[in-house]
């Protein structure tokens, strides 16, 4: 894989993994009040989530490694 493209998607990943860490601390203060079991709740979704990014960056850098087999 070109180094030029590697970088670009790993900088972006770290982008979106920054996001999602701000994004739950946020979620962590909003909840620090609210009862255990209604929080207990909200993790499948960002489980589910998680899977779904993970995923899509394992078929980006798949893409990328065949593409740069084939050129």
């Amino acid at each position: 894989m070109y180094p030029d493209l590697y970088l670009y998607v790993e900088r972006t990943r770290a982008r979106e993994l920054r996001a999602e860490a701000e994004r739950r601390a946020r979620a962590l203060r909003l909840n620090a009040g609210v009862e255990r079991h209604r929080a207990s709740r909200s993790p499948s979704g960002s489980v589910v989530r998680a899977l779904e990014t993970r995923l899509g960056w394992a078929l980006v850098e798949t893409g990328l490694r065949l593409v740069h087999r084939h050129y």
